[in-house]
């Protein structure tokens, strides 16, 4: 069974870094295309980064490229989103997602019904 745990989120002044890890205490991790994304106060979740399962594909929302790496350490059932260059509006709860959907696992997923795991979240707060 998939169970997905966030961390590493926190308060940082913009311009600053941050660095989110999603951790699978299932152990079932390497199979699975998995995914990023942000819900902000008020507003919908929406879609930050995507990785395939062997970390070779990855997507970005236009909001983050150049500033968000994701990237996924499969020997520790480990996905990152490097988060650089943060801004206020970076501001929300940032959750990880997996699509257990093991003949997708080489695609990068977009959107969020694809996916049907998800963590409960880690706040990032970015001041300015």
């Amino acid at each position: 069974q998939v169970q997905l745990g966030e961390s590493g989120g926190g308060l940082v002044q913009a311009g600053g870094s941050l660095r989110l890890s999603c951790v699978d205490s299932g152990r079932t991790f390497s199979r699975y295309a998995m995914g990023w994304f942000c819900q902000a106060p008020g507003k919908e979740r929406e879609f930050v980064a995507g990785i395939s399962w062997s970390g070779s594909r990855q997507s970005y929302a236009d909001s983050v490229k150049g500033r968000f790496t994701v990237s996924r350490d499969n020997a520790k059932n480990t996905v990152y989103l490097q988060m650089n260059s943060l801004k206020p509006e970076d501001t929300a709860v940032y959750y990880c997602a997996a699509d257990l959907n093991p003949l997708r696992s080489g695609m990068v997923l977009t959107t969020e019904y694809e996916y049907g795991t998800w963590g409960q979240g880690t706040q990032v707060t970015v001041s300015s």
